[in-house]
């Protein structure tokens, strides 16, 4: 047994310019935002990012980090398209590869799997094919011939993810009411980096959850960092909710004024 414990910094260390990189949470809830500011602070650039975005998207935008983004959606939920983002595609700061949420899942699963793609209905009839020229169909094999999309698997160099329990070997936990995918960005990389809100025993894990909520095995994590606030201005349920105020800063504000009050309130904390 190895234990896995980093800082986020030493996680981020092992990132390079030019990685796909997977992001999860979901919108602006259970981010890995410990990571991300990491990953401001570092040189690291010209990324592809693979997320259900929120502001983990928005930021890395507004910092000129990201090449090419393939998503679902960027949003800040409660702020219904992510602003930073909303600039930086208006600018043509980055490639877009924008795909329907299941198409999204089977790609992470395709990939989770080692399966060069899989067969979904999603996306059929709708503009998805037309905006990305590069999809394919196929047809079933068998006598009921259906056509599907052949969704291509999301391959990550790196994934990182946030939850609110996890122990030093790498096993990671969520209390809330959503995984929100996590185990498959985790699953889809070729390293996977897992901030917490606290790290506890492994015998803990299971004390007053069922075991059903360790949702992230050991086996595919890299690093664990533990980061209390971690997820922050986002939700993680049951620890904390959004930080409204916070997020409505954050969308009102230009870039270079908000990451310079940002990164050094935070600095300050930790």
């Amino acid at each position: 047994m190895t234990d896995k414990t980093m800082t986020a910094e030493e996680a981020v260390s092992r990132l390079r310019s030019g990685m796909t990189l997977g992001i999860g949470g979901w919108g602006s809830r259970r981010k890995p935002m410990a990571l991300v500011r990491a990953l401001l602070r570092s040189e690291i650039t010209d990324l592809t990012v693979v997320s259900y975005g929120g502001p983990d998207v928005g930021m890395l935008a507004a910092a000129g980090r990201i090449r090419k983004l393939v998503a679902a959606f960027v949003t800040l939920d409660s702020i219904p398209l992510e602003p930073h983002y909303r600039a930086a595609r208006e600018r043509g700061a980055l490639e877009l590869t924008e795909i329907d949420e299941a198409m999204f899942m089977w790609g992470l699963r395709a990939a989770a799997n080692r399966l060069p793609f899989l067969p979904v209905r999603a996306g059929l009839g709708s503009d998805v094919m037309r905006v990305n020229p590069g999809l394919r169909t196929v047809t079933s094999p068998y006598d009921d011939q259906e056509t599907f999309v052949a969704m291509p698997a999301l391959r990550l160099d790196a994934a990182l993810v946030h939850v609110n329990r996890a122990d030093r070997l790498g096993n990671g936990q969520y209390l809330g009411p959503d995984p929100y995918f996590d185990d498959l960005f985790c699953e889809a990389a070729d390293t996977a980096y897992v901030s917490c809100e606290r790290i506890v025993d492994t015998a803990e894990l299971t004390k007053e959850a069922a075991p059903q909520t360790l949702l992230v095995k050991r086996h595919v994590v890299t690093g664990v960092v533990e980061a209390p606030g971690g997820a922050h201005f986002t939700s993680c349920a049951p620890d904390y909710g959004r930080d409204e105020a916070w997020q409505k800063r954050y969308a009102t504000t230009p870039w270079p004024e908000f990451a310079a009050g940002y990164l050094a309130a935070v600095e300050e904390e930790s």
